[in-house]
């Protein structure tokens, strides 16, 4: 089997080189070997590692790795195809962990996930359609950022069993672990998980009603009414990785929070941004363009719901340009400066 690296197309599938007019019979098998991983594979792949990682780039590279290594695998000699794959998967992400970690301690500022938007979540990071819903709570920001207080073992066991709904005994074999210490990696994992996220399902009427407060209130720099609709305890993160401006460290409280954003809506710079309303990774939020720059994408902003409904838990900022890359190549547009 040829070993040349198959580009991904542009909606991040798996593709073979096909620019020679004639394909020979070894390519006209690849190309099916190759469509076949991105129907029956490739998804569930994509949604796992990102998970694992926090990220939509590195993911994507593990796709492909596993697809370059998954073509030069004789597939007759292998009983359970998606077992294989999966186990191929969460090995590459763990090997990748302890490099990431290393490289969040040079991290500058906050580190937040990449964001997704959720048409990509429905048809490209939720294992399956039919889980698509449930799925979209699970690449929330603060699932996500429960997610890496677990070490790598820790971290894969709870997403093999809790979000890819695995045996313990399939966990074994991806981890190559007994099914006793999966089953305490697992329950270390969610005791850790719960203290840090409780999960709470937003209704799209209430989604719709707390962007619509949250941005009339920037809009307008009324930081009384921002505060109002902030919990006393709420959170406010911005990951501007050392590249562009950012609050450098997380800013509790809700008059703090609403006096820093309205403070930053006020700028000079932030006059001609446009405020649109979508859902970034499962929670209510919205994108921020600018205008002045052509209708450049500035930043993706989440909203966590806190347990009283109407009120916001946590504002979670991405301004990091080499985060917003992925989206602004979905929308067409170019990133701001």
């Amino acid at each position: 089997m040829s070993q040349t690296r198959p580009p991904f197309r542009h909606d991040g599938n798996i593709s073979v080189n096909q620019s020679k007019p004639a394909m020979t019979s070894l390519s006209a098998v690849q190309t099916e070997r190759a469509r076949r991983y991105d129907a029956e594979h490739a998804r569930r792949l994509r949604a796992l590692a990102y998970r694992m990682l926090g990220s939509r780039a590195e993911a994507e590279d593990i796709v492909q790795e596993v697809w370059l290594r998954w073509a030069e695998v004789d597939e007759a000699q292998i009983e359970n195809v998606a077992a294989y794959l999966g186990r191929l998967c969460t090995n590459l992400c763990l090997d990748r962990l302890g490099s990431a970690a290393a490289r969040r301690e040079q991290y500058v500022g906050v580190w937040l996930p990449e964001p997704l938007l959720e048409d990509e979540i429905l048809f490209g990071w939720a294992p399956s359609p039919e889980r698509q819903a449930e799925f979209a709570q699970d690449v929330s920001v603060a699932f996500m950022l429960a997610l890496e207080r677990l070490s790598p073992l820790e971290r894969a066991a709870f997403l093999l069993h809790d979000v890819f709904d695995l045996e313990y005994s399939e966990i074994a074999g991806h981890l190559d672990r007994s099914d006793a210490s999966c089953r305490q990696l697992v329950s270390r994992a969610r005791r850790n998980v719960k203290a840090d996220y409780a999960r709470r399902e937003v209704a799209e009427e209430e989604r719709q009603r707390l962007v619509a407060a949250f941005t009339a209130a920037i809009r307008t720099h009324d930081i009384s009414a921002l505060a109002q609709m902030l919990a006393e305890d709420a959170v406010l993160l911005t990951d501007g990785g050392g590249k562009v401006h950012a609050v450098s460290r997380p800013l509790q409280g809700s008059l703090p929070i609403a006096k820093a954003v309205v403070g930053f809506a006020k700028l000079e710079v932030s006059k001609g941004w446009r405020l649109v309303p979508a859902v970034v990774n499962g929670l209510p939020g919205y994108l921020v363009f600018d205008d002045a720059q052509g209708g450049a994408l500035v930043q993706t902003v989440a909203l966590a719901p806190a347990g009283v409904p109407g009120h916001v838990g946590g504002v979670y900022i991405q301004r990091n340009p080499d985060k917003l890359i992925g989206i602004a190549r979905l929308l067409g547009v170019h990133i701001a400066h």
